[in-house]
């Protein structure tokens, strides 16, 4: 671990209440660093979001650690990732989960992070280039989802994809005034929504 990802784990996610430690050294494991441009890599280890270009942005450690955690996600599920993005929390995923279903309607984006995470050597996801807001009926239902861009409501297709004793941890809401939210199902398929954490995510579109 470079002393970068030290501080990073340390100083921005045990300390602001990251326990799991399976994301922590998944988050450890990760070269944040490529998964930005050049003139942004002396950045790429503070707690802030990073444009990744085409008007979107990579989270910020803390963020993508906390949407992890609440996740609850483990080596035995298949997980559906909404938002590719540059890819950084795809790879996350890809350590801690049997599989990685990854959406992003971006062609570029999704594009570059496949080349990427393929030459980092993450072989267990799938990359699409699709609208997230549908959901990837082909490979459902999915025991986790996780979104990576904010819905105005919560797509009620994402919940008819969610696998019985699913999680699904997603932000909602307009640019301004968004909080995550993490929707569980039962085995009897009674579905619950609790709000939680206030964030900024780009528009899900």
């Amino acid at each position: 671990m470079s002393d970068r990802t030290k501080t990073m784990v340390e100083n921005q996610l045990r300390k602001r209440g990251i326990n799991n430690t399976a994301v922590l050294d998944a988050m450890s494991r990760v070269p944040r660093h490529r998964f930005v441009s050049k003139i942004y890599r002396s950045m790429a280890y503070t707690d802030n979001p990073l444009p990744i270009g085409h008007g979107q942005t990579i989270s910020q450690p803390y963020i993508v650690a906390l949407m992890t955690q609440l996740l609850r996600v483990n080596i035995k599920h298949k997980v559906l990732e909404i938002g590719t993005g540059c890819g950084y929390q795809t790879a996350i995923l890809s350590i801690l989960s049997k599989k990685v279903i990854t959406l992003e309607v971006l062609n570029g984006l999704s594009k570059k992070s496949e080349s990427l995470l393929t030459t980092l050597g993450y072989n267990n996801i799938n990359f699409h280039c699709a609208d997230g807001k549908r959901g990837y009926v082909k490979e459902a239902p999915y025991d986790r989802i996780l979104v990576s861009a904010a819905p105005e409501t919560i797509p009620n297709v994402l919940i008819e994809q969610l696998a019985p004793e699913g999680y699904m941890v997603i932000p909602v809401g307009s640019l301004y005034d968004q909080f995550i939210h993490i929707i569980t199902k039962d085995k009897n398929g009674e579905v619950k929504i609790k709000k939680s954490t206030p964030v900024r995510f780009v528009p899900l579109v």
